[in-house]
């Protein structure tokens, strides 16, 4: 008669505290980098492959690319100013679309770069571009479609710009 082991309740890996020891290092550099103007709205963020960042086929996993994208928006809220407006005014940033084009793995301990452009806007949505290069290699770009919303729901994309611009004036 075979004999089985008794269950053993695991807890959980805390996966998450990396991304928020990674979301305070964004967030010192980025309030010790240059403001980024309306003019360009674009950065670039150098970083490092983790261990928590792989699957089990030992790159990076697709859904950790999109999450490395929202550090970059971070990045960029804060050395802009929106995120001390959105704040100020209790608005909310939502991603309403996302792609990825996935072109080459990224492994363990590989250091890349994360860029992120918005590169146009409507009455209602951002357009942004996300690139991930390794040395001069592309190694996955995708675009995503992007809202801020306040309490009585979508913020048109000048009256964002708008407030920024303000915001930017007073310091």
């Amino acid at each position: 008669m075979p004999t089985t082991q008794p269950f053993i309740k695991q807890e959980p890996v805390n996966i998450k505290m990396n991304l928020y020891l990674r979301m305070l290092m964004i967030y010192w550099q980025a309030k010790h980098s240059d403001m980024i103007t309306l003019d360009e709205l674009s950065n670039e963020l150098k970083l490092r492959v983790l261990p928590n960042d792989l699957d089990i086929s030992l790159h990076v996993n697709n859904g950790r690319f999109l999450t490395l994208c929202d550090l970059s928006r971070f990045d960029l809220f804060i050395r802009t100013g929106l995120l001390a407006v959105m704040k100020q005014r209790k608005w909310i940033p939502l991603i309403a679309y996302h792609d990825m084009q996935y072109k080459a793995s990224l492994k363990l301990f590989q250091a890349y770069s994360l860029s992120m452009k918005i590169k146009d806007f409507d009455g209602k949505y951002f357009y942004s571009e996300h690139t991930f290069v390794k040395g001069d290699k592309i190694m996955a770009n995708g675009n995503s479609h992007a809202v801020i919303r306040g309490s009585k729901g979508v913020i048109p994309p000048q009256d964002v710009f708008d407030a920024v611009r303000e915001w930017q004036n007073q310091t």
